[in-house]
């Protein structure tokens, strides 16, 4: 079999009625597509057998994981132009095609079954979610969800991520580093709360500790810090016992739903919404409330998707539910605001740092890419694979406004209305001595 890569040329672009934006090269060394683009290599035919039995992007993801099919060239390229085929299509081109009705499908389908070798496919990667049924977001489900995602070792976060162990996006300015840039957005949190000397901050989510550490060093409060990774809060207590502070803060192994000592003073969720799914966004926005004194502040930083003309054919990215984030969801940036104040927030200020998530995650990419070797060690080559995938196709996104990001801060007003708030309530553009 000497001209696979041209065979499969000619069926995607059969498909596709147009040409192949990348070119091939086939597990029998050929080649065929443009010349000087990105290569998509399929270095087995299994990826085919995948393709045939999961179309669309849940085929691909099990191909890329498992190592049968990688980019040679500009990863970011490769990615954008095969993401442009899909999006140019529509939501159900992502997601699924469907051979019954579609002769061209057929078609190709046939091609490839005569290219694909032996049937079955082969089982998923074991990096895949092995999800169980029932509810969505019970306590016992999203703690197996969360776990999927971050207990997949610190060694390997603290590759990907870099001294300063935030995962969410970071608060750049020209020829700031990723660490000053980290540094910059927990003090903008900060600054958002009004934090001071003993104020009780509640950090709901709050990773290896670092917006803990930074509002207990740098503002004096005593935090309460909660996760449901064992992994997470065991390098977060580690990290806040090196620096002195296990007087100022406590990291608990505990669902926000099981958060009863409040009031607190301030409530920071920074990339942590996006875990509790909208059957469950009432009951976390009503629950933080509830744990927030009158007059205390939320900053709630939180992942949105563009709105859907039929909010109900919203389905979550097949990639990303399978072996990123399982059963996480986005939601726009209008419903969040209005299940906050259906709560009883009131919503004070709207902040957008898409573009600032966009140059984050390359930061990682380049992180990872660069202690390649080391992070495979760490997990697993599919794990790193699958992170690298995820984190390359999300700044595309990004920069697309395909998906954003939102810093809301918002406030539980006193009984009398009032907010507390400055009457200029961007005065946190400004650090203290500017």
């Amino acid at each position: 079999m000497a001209r696979a890569a041209s065979r499969l040329t000619a069926l995607a672009e059969e498909l596709l009625s147009e040409p192949l934006p990348v070119r091939i090269r086939a597990w029998d060394g050929s080649e065929s597509g443009p010349p000087g683009a990105p290569v998509l290599v399929i270095r087995h035919r299994r990826a085919l057998r995948r393709l045939l039995w999961k179309p669309g992007e849940l085929g691909l993801a099990r191909a890329w994981v498992a190592g049968e099919i990688d980019i040679e060239g500009d990863l970011y390229e490769a990615l954008d132009r095969i993401a442009g085929l899909l999006w140019d299509r529509g939501a159900e081109a992502k997601d699924a095609v469907h051979p019954v009705r579609d002769p061209a499908v057929r078609s190709v389908a046939r091609g490839l079954l005569r290219l694909a070798g032996p049937w079955p496919p082969p089982a998923p990667p074991a990096e895949e979610v092995r999800r169980r049924t029932g509810p969505l977001h019970t306590r016992r489900r999203d703690k197996e969800a969360i776990s999927h995602h971050y207990d997949v070792g610190n060694d390997f976060y603290a590759l990907v991520l870099g001294p300063s162990m935030v995962y969410s996006c970071a608060y750049w300015e020209d020829g700031g580093t990723l660490e000053d840039a980290q540094r910059d957005k927990l003090d903008l949190v900060c600054r958002k709360l009004a934090l001071k000397e003993g104020d009780r901050l509640l950090d709901v989510g709050c990773g290896w500790g670092s917006m803990a550490i930074h509002a207990a060093r740098a503002y004096g409060a005593r935090v309460t810090g909660i996760t449901l990774s064992h992994e997470q809060a065991a390098h977060a207590r580690k990290r806040i016992a090196e620096e002195g502070l296990t007087d100022r803060i406590e990291i608990r192994v505990q669902d926000y739903r099981d958060v009863a000592d409040g009031p607190y003073d301030a409530i920071s969720s920074i990339g942590m919404a996006e875990h509790v799914g909208s059957v469950r966004y009432r009951e976390y926005a009503d629950a933080l409330y509830a744990l927030l004194k009158p007059g205390g502040r939320l900053l709630n930083h939180q992942i949105a998707r563009r709105p859907e003309r039929d909010e109900d054919a919203y389905r979550i990215d097949a990639f990303i539910d399978s072996y990123v984030f399982p059963d996480g969801e986005l939601a726009p940036l209008g419903r969040t605001l209005a299940t906050l104040e259906e709560a009883g927030f009131e919503a004070r200020d709207v902040q957008a740092l898409r573009e600032h998530y966009a140059l984050t995650l390359r930061h990682w990419v380049a992180n990872l890419e660069r202690h390649w070797e080391q992070a495979v060690r760490a997990t697993s080559p599919g794990r790193a694979r699958v992170w690298r995938l995820y984190m390359a196709a999300s700044a595309l996104s990004f920069e697309y406004n395909r998906i954003g990001v939102n810093q809301i801060l918002a406030v539980r007003p006193l009984e009398s209305g009032a907010s507390r708030l400055p009457l200029r309530t961007r005065a946190w553009t400004e650090r203290a001595g500017d």
